[in-house]
């Protein structure tokens, strides 16, 4: 194949990924035996939790031209999603607010990405087909086993941190990742990113659960975000306490990471915080009817977890709260009707409460003059 045409196209692919609103487009092959090696490492300690799936599809995650055969590069891009003014230290810090991972306040990215990552494709088939180039491909963005992070880092988009996201010293990490596989031999990119956090364990030291066992290696069994998303089950009592008001994911090892300061806010809509989630009141939302709840979250990554995992996370965050009559008033008139599994967290979310009160009250009474 001329490679003076393959070259032609590899630049054409850049241009087209920005046209589409991607901000990075980034070439790389396949080879991915390195990365492997760690991923079978973490599978072997149980770091994945209960998420079989990680090692499921054999050597597929590894090598893409056996999830997709005749697969030769993988064209890796990113999309900026963090939108502006959504203040997330300020929620942190606010006990009746509840704090969902910004890339989960607008709608679902994956049906977004996917579909420009197949127009991108689609202009590829057309190059080739102009000029007789057979051509095969296929787009995936966090659906299928693949090592997007690794990828991506080979294809200069960044580098993996300490904290396991990927970082790029010139838009930070809030952004997605998709991939598009393709059976053409384009030159690949080289002038990647190296690693670039030093000294810096400023992820590893905020970490609410001590998810970090060592710099790049999370256990899952600790960290925020699979216990609020991906835990089907009750949520352990020794991480209620530190999952604070954070009802869908965690975010804190990215607010920390100095290299956020240059993360640029996202211009797609999409992306634009629907229906009060980046800022909602805990009671309201733990309110919210199963109806309610699939109504204003159509469309939104939160929907999979369900109403009853929903609520699982807020009574939690309630729990932590202050102990205000609404919040008591709101987990009881929950209680008759609960799921052994949401009875659950609720009855250990008002007995926080008012044990809280009983606190406050014997304060008062010390607190006052003889």
């Amino acid at each position: 194949m001329n490679q003076a045409v393959l070259a032609e196209l590899a630049n054409l692919i850049k241009l087209w990924g920005r046209e589409l609103g991607f901000q990075q487009v980034g070439i790389t092959d396949c080879n991915l035996q390195e990365d492997a090696a760690h991923l079978q490492a973490w599978l072997d300690a149980g770091h994945h939790a209960d998420m079989d799936w990680m090692a499921a599809h054999g050597d597929k995650r590894w090598r893409p031209e056996q999830l997709e055969a005749g697969t030769l590069r993988v064209i890796s891009a990113r999309l900026d999603y963090l939108p502006a003014d959504t203040e997330p230290v300020r929620i942190l810090k606010d006990s009746s607010k509840a704090y969902v991972s910004r890339y989960a306040t607008g709608r679902d990215y994956h049906k977004l990405i996917r579909k420009r990552l197949a127009q991108l494709g689609e202009r590829i088939a057309q190059f080739c087909a102009e000029r007789e180039i057979e051509v095969s491909g296929r787009a995936f963005t966090d659906s299928a086993p693949v090592m997007e992070r690794a990828l991506a880092q080979k294809a200069g988009l960044g580098w993996i941190g300490k904290n396991c996201m990927l970082i790029n010293s010139g838009a930070g990490s809030w952004f997605f990742l998709g991939e598009l596989f393709t059976s053409l031999p384009l030159p690949v990119d080289t002038s990647g990113e190296t690693d670039q956090c030093g000294d810096c364990t400023a992820c590893l030291k905020v970490c609410p659960t001590d998810a970090f066992i060592t710099p790049h290696q999370l256990d899952a069994r600790r960290c925020i975000s699979y216990l609020t998303i991906e835990n089907k089950g009750p949520i352990p009592q020794e991480f209620r306490e530190a999952m604070g008001n954070r009802v869908f994911g965690c975010d804190d090892c990215q607010i920390i990471c100095p290299w956020n300061r240059y993360a640029r806010p996202t211009s797609e809509q999409d992306f634009h915080p629907r229906h009060g989630l980046a800022d909602g009141d805990l009671v309201t939302l733990f309110q919210w009817s199963e109806k309610e709840f699939l109504e204003r979250t159509a469309g939104s990554a939160i929907r999979r977890i369900g109403h009853q995992r929903w609520q699982r996370n807020l009574a939690v965050a309630l729990g932590n709260g202050e102990p205000s009559a609404d919040a008591v008033a709101a987990l009881e008139s929950a209680l008759p009707d609960a799921t052994p599994l949401l009875a659950e967290h609720i009855q250990w979310a008002l007995e926080r409460l008012r044990s809280g009160r009983r606190r406050r009250r014997k304060a008062r009474r010390g607190g006052k003059p003889g």
